[in-house]
């Protein structure tokens, strides 16, 4: 699936992500979307008392801003992917899809 074939808010968030990951310079960018359309980006957090992903960090985000639910998240980074842990807190939400894309924005995994 190529970005030019994804739907267009899907392909926003991933957008979101690869801005949140640039803009930070940090190794992962993530984007979530809640069920009513608002969308979250952020980067991952790697202090020496607390560590995040950039999806827990997403997602966190949304449920403290009062999320119910999630639509879609997406994941940027040059890694491998999401661990468990990040699908798991998706999945915690609800969402159905979550797209792993390169820092190019190439689609690796939805």
């Amino acid at each position: 699936m190529s970005e030019t074939t994804l739907d267009p808010e899907d392909n926003k968030i991933i957008v979101l992500a690869r801005s949140a990951r640039a803009r930070n310079g940090a190794a992962e960018g993530a984007a979530v979307r809640d069920e009513t359309g608002r969308t979250y980006a952020s980067t991952n957090v790697a202090l020496p008392s607390l560590t995040l992903s950039a999806l827990q960090v997403a997602v966190a985000m949304a449920v403290s801003s009062g999320a119910r639910s999630l639509e879609a998240a997406a994941l940027v980074t040059a890694g491998e992917g999401p661990g468990e842990a990040d699908a798991a807190v998706v999945r915690d939400m609800g969402a159905s899809t979550l797209l792993v894309a390169g820092p190019d924005g190439t689609l690796r995994q939805s």
